[in-house]
């Protein structure tokens, strides 16, 4: 599927943007004239469901799964053998970054947080990071450089650095990054993103043929006690129901494409 398509069609189905929709068609039928009751079904359905998936832990529910699934994974310890770390891109906030220099960051900025401790913790490790431009009105803000500035000035030696900048998704990153460091057979490589990603990016390395170790970072749930949390803010709730309705699309979309093995990949 083009690139441009997948990003369109991501966005016309998260369940903020079917809401607002909804809503829009359902006035406009109205301002047309119509005030059958499936006009106001619409538009009284889209406020329902903004205000519902707004405030209550649906998307917890969604989220909570996708985290779970590699929770129980062992990280590696002293002495264990580490021969990569792979940082996974979507951290980084590229305009922020060129605008005002050095790295800027979102909140899933514990996959370079994390990433590091791992990293000053195996000093035998080589470090990449994957990611290129991977939104639709970015332009020229690929933050490979500021990356791995941060990375050096925090004591990872340059050598060590293995960059990635030219992957706009997680398909591309998993591809790109296997040609780019060649893994022997028996080689030890974490990667590192948000936990709830991991399903995702772990059954695309997989079928990339790059034998991965799950380093879940990036939680945004406590566990299942979650499931009876509420939120405060509309927007808040929003945000964590659109985060969990894209990974499990995504899921799917792969699944259907052939980019990965099985719908829910797990440990």
């Amino acid at each position: 599927m083009p690139f441009t398509l997948s990003k369109i069609l991501a966005l016309a189905v998260q369940p903020s943007s079917l809401a607002v929709l909804s809503m829009v068609l359902g006035l406009w039928m109205m301002r047309r004239g119509s005030a059958s009751r499936r006009a106001r079904l619409l538009t009284w359905g889209g406020v329902l469901a903004l205000v519902v998936g707004g405030l209550t832990p649906a998307g917890n529910l969604l989220v909570l799964p996708l985290e779970q699934r590699f929770a129980s994974v062992p990280a590696p310890q002293p002495g264990d053998r580490v021969d990569g770390i792979i940082l996974l891109g979507g951290f980084e906030d590229g305009w922020v970054s060129a605008g005002r220099g050095g790295l800027g960051v979102n909140e899933a900025a514990e996959r370079v947080t994390e990433g590091l401790r791992l990293a000053l913790r195996h000093p035998e490790a080589k470090v990449v990071f994957t990611g290129g431009v991977g939104g639709l009105l970015a332009s020229n803000v690929e933050a490979s450089g500021p990356v791995a500035d941060f990375l050096a000035d925090a004591g990872i030696a340059r050598e060590r650095l293995v960059l990635e900048g030219r992957s706009r998704n997680t398909y591309e990153n998993a591809i790109f990054t296997r040609d780019l460091v060649r893994p022997a057979a028996g080689e030890r490589w974490y990667l590192v993103t948000s936990a709830f990603h991991m399903p995702r990016a772990m059954g695309l390395f997989r079928k990339a043929g790059f034998d991965v170790i799950a380093y879940p970072v990036d939680y945004r749930t406590r566990g299942p006690e979650d499931l009876m949390r509420f939120f405060e803010r509309i927007p808040q709730g929003l945000m964590r129901l659109d985060l969990g309705a894209n990974e499990w699309i995504g899921l799917l979309a792969y699944r259907v494409l052939g980019r990965i093995d099985e719908v829910f990949p797990g440990p």
